[in-house]
């Protein structure tokens, strides 16, 4: 029981107890106030020193702020700056690169129309020099074919004349009579026939032996010796003979003396190394050699069978003329090799151009490697002040008043 002004209450009425909690929450009320008041004070005292820091860190915030500006300008400016300087360079560089090539394609050209216009020069002489010498070759064998033709008229005439000129009797009535009528007759159709400097008249052998006419061929068949020395004799004695015992005695003698001269041709004028492997037996008659082929076939062949080639003077103008064709196509073929002599230094020449030319691709390509040397360097320069301009600043509160600036990941 309770006594209360007078009042007694008992602890077991519901009233009593619900003004007792009353006054139990009513306190308990009081006293957090209380205690809020208090802690309230505390924090009041306790946020002071935290603005005046976050003022502080405003401040240093503000200041970084502003040289982060500056910083930034700054980059930019070298940035801009040494992308002009870039630009400049490359486009210096460039400009010297575009006169260099024209200058190098301005050379070439210069030097490939030279080359053209040499080649071409050197094509219209060997085609003038062609035509001419076809020309000249056409002339002569109308040439040769209207003095045949002329040799052959003559040959008619010389039968029908021979009553009115001396009779070969007469002008070869000893051989040294004899020997130089042939030399005569063959040194005039040789040098109608051949150049002066193709052959040499009376030359000596390394034997001794002197020939009448020596044709400098070459090789091959090499120098080939013209012999124009004739046993007439025999022939002489076979025109005499008038019965049939006379010409066998006269044809045995005609036999032997020609087997005889195309022996000693052979022996003679035949060497082994420097003179061709056949010589010329020049016959001064047309007569003989008619009679020789119709009636002394053998002989022919011992001629063959010995290398001499017997010949008239018909026959030995054709033989000539064809040795001046042999002579042309050699003195064309030594025109030929000084032309391929002239053609290799031509090339030689070009060969050292492309040489040149790729020892201006390689300094060309060193150039090129410099230009992507700078290239890289200003773009790794860049990209350092793209990464200076991203940089991210955090701080962390471990101690009260201390700012802690933090760096980017790359750092």
């Amino acid at each position: 029981m309770i006594e209360i002004a007078g009042q007694s209450y008992a602890l077991s009425d519901p009233l009593v107890l619900a003004a007792a909690a009353a006054g139990l929450m009513l306190l308990l009320i009081v006293v957090l106030l209380i205690a809020t008041v208090r802690a309230a004070g505390r924090s009041a005292r306790m946020a002071m020193p935290l603005s005046q820091q976050m003022q502080v860190l405003g401040q240093n915030v503000h200041q970084l702020g502003m040289g982060q500006a500056q910083l930034q300008g700054g980059l930019q400016t070298v940035s801009d700056t040494q992308a002009h300087a870039q630009a400049q360079m490359i486009q210096t560089v460039e400009t010297r690169l575009a006169h260099v090539q024209q200058q190098m394609q301005d050379r070439l050209a210069d030097n490939a129309a030279r080359s053209q216009h040499a080649m071409t020069e050197m094509q219209e002489r060997m085609r003038e020099t062609l035509h001419g010498s076809s020309k000249q070759t056409t002339t002569s064998l109308t040439q040769l074919q209207e003095r045949l033709a002329s040799i052959d008229k003559a040959q008619d005439n010389i039968t029908k004349l021979s009553g009115d000129v001396l009779s070969l009797q007469d002008i070869l009535s000893n051989k040294q009579t004899r020997g130089a009528f042939g030399e005569i007759q063959l040194t005039d159709i040789v040098s109608k026939a051949l150049p002066r400097d193709s052959y040499q008249m009376q030359a000596t052998l390394s034997n001794g032996r002197r020939a009448d006419c020596l044709i400098h061929l070459p090789n091959p068949p090499g120098p080939i010796v013209i012999d124009s020395k004739f046993p007439l004799e025999a022939y002489e004695a076979l025109r005499k003979a008038k019965t049939d015992w006379e010409m066998n005695e006269a044809g045995k003698a005609m036999r032997v003396a020609v087997k005889k001269h195309i022996n000693d041709i052979s022996t003679k004028y035949i060497i082994e190394g420097e003179t061709a492997d056949g010589a010329l037996m020049f016959l001064p008659s047309e007569a003989v050699y008619a009679e020789l082929h119709a009636n002394f076939p053998e002989l022919v062949r011992a001629g063959f069978d010995a290398r001499v080639w017997i010949v008239s003077p018909t026959t030995c103008m054709a033989t000539l003329n064809t040795m001046r064709a042999i002579l042309k196509d050699a003195r064309m073929r030594e025109q030929a090799g000084a032309i391929r002599t002239t053609l290799r230094q031509l090339h030689r020449d070009v060969e050292i151009v492309v040489e040149r030319v790729d020892k201006l691709n390689l300094h060309f390509g060193q150039a090129r490697k410099d230009l992507d040397g700078i290239s890289t360097a200003a773009e790794r320069a860049g990209k350092r002040a793209a990464r200076l301009d991203n940089f991210d600043f955090e701080e962390i509160d471990d101690v009260p008043g201390t700012v802690v600036p933090l760096t980017t990941p790359d750092t």
